[in-house]
């Protein structure tokens, strides 16, 4: 018998190879992390050396990669990221929080009332600039379905721009990828590098994306637990340095660069050059970018000590290489989730403060897990061509480990055993 196929299928089929993909939040990891290189930034990592460390804190991704068959055909590589404080099941939970930016050249919506009642409802999610819009109604709608409107009804979203990989201007990001995100979120391992919000993302002139550390202090300090997960799209590669080594002055090679016949067009391209021979100069004005901060604790933190650890991440991004330039958007977000309601139904809530003499040993980890994090996020993205043909190379981990080498911070490779 002839199989009849539907008049609609074919124009279906055309329809989904236009959508971009959504992929699987728990992708394995492709490459290594600092600490499997023996890279430390001191302290004691957690577990699993992630912001779910913390216990209750849940993290989704969803991942949109299509396009580019053709030679300068619009790219999409971009997504969505969420981080649920209390998890999916207390979402609308609030937690003490607090908000800092360094340099103001960028959004975090959501922040006016974070500062105004020391309380976050709902997740934190992080995109591209020009999702923001989207994923603010993917977090109503969300809430919508479960009668969590008023609860929350001030979403907080959070952007860098990824226009340098990614067709930004083609709004690829929808508000039902930002509910996707939300119910892709879990505890435990948590996807890093070119995944969710990162996808596309450039940190130092490497690839950059999402990363994540913790640190867990010692039972004399309280065995607090603090975890911290950046979405890394910021700095310049002539100040980048790992552990106080000057890595991006011994790796000035691997810039963005350009695979097709024709250079990108727009004002970030203009100084791109063909990767057959991509020069040592910037290929984009340095310092364009931002960084995204999370940072949560179990420690039992009121808002405006939770202000004093947000100050502490820019301590990270200048032992890095960053400087929180003119265009650069770097906003933080720091939470604890110690209870914060009363119980039934009382008129008041009973909650616990740490002594502020014994916030030092937190600030040490804020410091510490900031940027094993950053790291984390530019070891594990590896190399992409996105928009336009553009490249951008991952951070050789044997270059790295080199340079750190060279400088005493990492032992001397192993001699090879010499045969009989």
């Amino acid at each position: 018998m002839k199989s009849v196929r539907p008049a609609f299928l074919p124009g279906l089929l055309c329809l989904l190879a236009l959508l971009p993909f959504a992929v699987s939040a728990q992708a394995p990891r492709p490459r290594a992390r600092a600490s499997d290189l023996g890279i430390s930034f001191g302290g004691t990592p957690g577990a699993l050396n992630a912001i779910t460390d913390v216990k209750g804190v849940e993290v989704g991704h969803t991942t949109l990669l299509s396009g580019g068959d053709a030679p300068g055909s619009p790219r999409v590589r971009t997504g969505v990221t969420a981080v649920l404080p209390r998890g999916r099941d207390a979402v609308a939970q609030p937690v003490f929080a607090a908000t800092y930016a360094l340099n103001g050249s960028g959004e975090m919506t959501g922040t006016h009332w974070v500062k105004e009642s020391g309380l976050l409802s709902g997740p934190v999610m992080i995109s591209n600039t020009h999702a923001v819009g989207a994923v603010h109604e993917g977090v109503i709608a969300w809430a919508q379905k479960r009668n969590l409107t008023w609860e929350l009804g001030l979403p907080v979203v959070a952007e860098t721009w990824d226009g340098l990989l990614n067709d930004i201007d083609g709004f690829h990001v929808r508000p039902a990828h930002a509910m996707q995100a939300i119910d892709a979120a879990r505890p435990g391992p948590v996807p890093e590098g070119s995944v969710g919000g990162g996808t596309g993302m450039v940190c130092h002139g490497f690839k950059g994306g999402i990363g994540t550390a913790s640190r867990r202090l010692p039972a004399e300090q309280g065995g607090y637990t603090l975890g911290v997960l950046v979405q890394c799209n910021y700095g310049s590669r002539r100040l980048f340095s790992v552990a106080g080594v000057p890595v991006g002055e011994e790796i000035p090679d691997l810039r963005a660069c350009y695979t097709g016949t024709q250079p990108p067009k727009g004002p970030f391209f203009l100084q791109m050059k063909p990767c057959a021979s991509p020069g040592v100069k910037p290929t984009h004005p340095e310092g364009m970018g931002s960084i995204i901060v999370v940072v949560a604790t179990d420690a039992p933190l009121l808002p405006h000590q939770l202000d004093r650890v947000s100050r502490r991440v820019p301590l990270a991004l200048g032992k890095m290489g960053g400087l929180g330039e003119d265009f650069s958007g770097d906003i933080f977000l720091a939470f604890s989730t110690q209870p914060t309601q009363a119980v039934d139904g009382a008129p008041s809530a009973q909650v616990a403060m740490l002594d502020n003499e014994r916030l030092n040993p937190l600030f040490e980890a804020t410091v510490q897990a900031t940027q094993e994090a950053i790291l984390n996020a530019m070891l594990v993205s590896d190399t992409m061509t996105g928009n336009q043909d553009a490249r951008v190379y991952g951070l050789p981990h044997d270059r790295l480990v080199k340079a750190l080498r060279k400088a005493g911070r990492l032992p001397p490779a192993p001699r090879p055993k010499s045969g009989k």
